[in-house]
């Protein structure tokens, strides 16, 4: 099989646009009636499988049962482990008129009480599993997931989902809060629907049978990429429930396509060569490498027949991985092609509903996060800070006038992150701007750019960069191997500052044995690990 040769090529253009989610059930419905929509565990041994047709007429009955009992124009959170109930619940409070709140189920109690609170919710559907979470909130009305579809089995399936307008509030999801505390971020229904349409217009599936979900639904990413525009794609979508069972459900699903953060990707990987240096393949692995790599340049593509024991751990049938949600080294991106696994850097953030570019099918650029969306504009500031403007970005924060007004500006989102764009339409990011570290000097420096150098050594698990008292200090935690190895990591900082200059190198080392503070999306939570002055 011959390579394609990367490079521009015209959009995609087969997807019928949509307004709204409600609208996209029923054209899906109408479609791809009785194609599976989705796949899931029931129980230990049993596969239970829901057609377009089902979701559409369960949303319908539980969409109606809603509007009975609780009403139109409320606030209403979903809470618990990704499940099919959990999404039928989102589906079905939009479709009744009303707002989903997406809360992350992994928060403590007084966390999920201030959410419920910030974001006005009257109700909730939440797992039995996580109920505690919601005991004692005064005024609210609790129902579990499972009940909802219960209780409305006998709601008629002839009721018609609220059709609404583009800029209506559809739903709202939590900032991560890695640098202080979450926000409500509140998408309208024409924000979700230019998310799956525009973003659609940028990759294909291609003849995708599978994707799998793995990313938790309270995230954007996980939720309007990874379920939203595979359901538009009209690709299966397997559920996966645990991150406890996520390999054995890769073997199940047989995905062709997955969207995963670069924590997976990392662990992925280093799984995979484990297993290579166990049975001792390393040299097999290298010869298979170099042969591939020939025979590209013949344009003869035979990765997938010489790599097929690491593919079957996917699966077999893996193409494609859809990276976002944080930086992912190209080291990963390249070992992945080798093996005929193309990973495609995408960028977004949660106010962008989240996509905001993505690497193209056979149009990509390494060490960019992607090609800008089709209708979104990108700007960059006169201090390199990445602007967004287009139907992907918020209405605001809600009830939060004093933060939305420091970020959005006559409908420019700035959204924190320095790049800048090249001629063909790729952002490139370089940091973060609140983590910019000002020598006294006035020198800036980017922490990102010496975290990326020392994370490429096999010694180094998650390295942070910070300045204390106008010297740069790379706190390092080591792989289980290299605990301890004082002179290795002398040695490699000694590396990371070859050829730098005086300014941006790393004056000290420190060693630590406990993993960083981390929030509920695996992100290293930088302001609540770097030392304060005093220490």
């Amino acid at each position: 099989m011959a390579k394609r040769k990367n490079g521009a090529y015209p959009l995609y253009d087969r997807m019928p646009p949509i307004a709204s989610i409600s609208e996209m059930l029923e054209l899906k419905a109408k479609t791809a009636t009785d194609s599976v929509a989705f796949r899931f565990r029931k129980g230990r041994d049993q596969i239970g499988e829901k057609t377009y047709s089902d979701v559409y007429r369960e949303v319908r009955k539980a969409a109606s049962w809603i509007e009975r009992n609780i009403g139109k124009n409320q606030h209403i959170a979903v809470i618990g482990e990704n499940s099919y109930e959990w999404l039928i619940a989102f589906f079905a409070v939009l479709g009744s008129g009303n707002v989903a709140a997406a809360i992350d189920k992994e928060l403590p109690a007084n966390e999920v009480a201030w959410m419920i609170g910030k974001a006005d919710v009257t109700a909730v559907f939440i797992s039995k599993t996580y109920s505690d979470l919601v005991e004692g909130i005064d005024g609210l009305k609790v129902n579990t997931l499972k009940g909802l579809l219960s209780a409305s089995e006998e709601e008629s399936e002839e009721y018609a989902l609220y059709q609404p307008g583009r800029d209506e509030p559809a739903s709202i999801f939590f900032t991560s809060g890695t640098s202080g505390r979450s926000k409500a971020v509140m998408l309208s229904h024409g924000n979700l629907a230019s998310e799956i349409t525009d973003v659609s217009k940028l990759f294909d599936p291609e003849d995708a049978k599978s994707v799998l979900a793995v990313l938790p639904f309270h995230h954007t990413f996980g939720l309007n990429v990874a379920i939203l525009m595979a359901y538009y794609y009209g690709v299966a979508i397997f559920l996966n429930k645990s991150l406890k069972t996520v390999q054995d459900d890769l073997l199940l699903a047989k995905p062709d396509v997955i969207m995963l953060v670069p924590m997976f990707i990392e662990v992925l990987y280093k799984k995979i060569y484990e297993g290579i240096k166990k049975n001792g393949k390393e040299k097999k692995v290298e010869k298979g490498v170099k042969l591939s790599n020939f025979l590209l340049k013949l344009g003869i593509d035979a990765r997938r027949k010489l790599f097929k024991e690491i593919i079957d751990v996917f699966g077999g049938n893996l193409k494609y991985i859809i990276s976002g949600g944080a930086f992912l080294d190209q080291m990963y991106v390249k070992s992945y092609r080798e093996f005929g696994i193309e990973i495609l850097n995408g960028y977004g953030t949660t106010e962008c509903s989240p996509c905001v570019a993505v690497n193209r099918n056979y149009h990509k650029y390494d060490g960019s996060v992607g090609m800008i969306v089709p209708g979104t504009d990108v700007r960059i500031s006169p201090d390199g800070e990445v602007q967004v403007k287009g139907p992907v970005t918020m209405m605001g924060y809600y009830n939060d006038p004093e933060a939305t007004n420091e970020v959005l500006q006559d409908g420019w989102y700035s959204t924190g992150d320095l790049g800048y764009v090249n001629d063909e339409g790729f952002i490139f990011l370089t940091g973060r701007k609140k983590n910019l570290i000002i020598l006294s000097n006035g020198e800036n420096i980017s922490p990102e750019e010496l975290e990326q150098d020392f994370r490429k050594d096999p010694g180094v698990n998650e390295v942070l960069v910070y300045d204390r008292k106008n010297m740069i200090v790379a706190e390092i935690l080591p792989e289980a191997d290299y605990m301890g190895k004082t002179e290795y990591f002398d040695a490699l900082m000694e590396k990371v500052n070859e050829g730098r200059p005086a300014y941006k190198r790393v004056a000290k080392v420190v060693l630590r044995t406990e993993d960083f503070i981390r929030n509920t999306s695996k992100k290293i939570v930088r302001y609540k690990n770097i030392p304060k002055e005093e220490d």
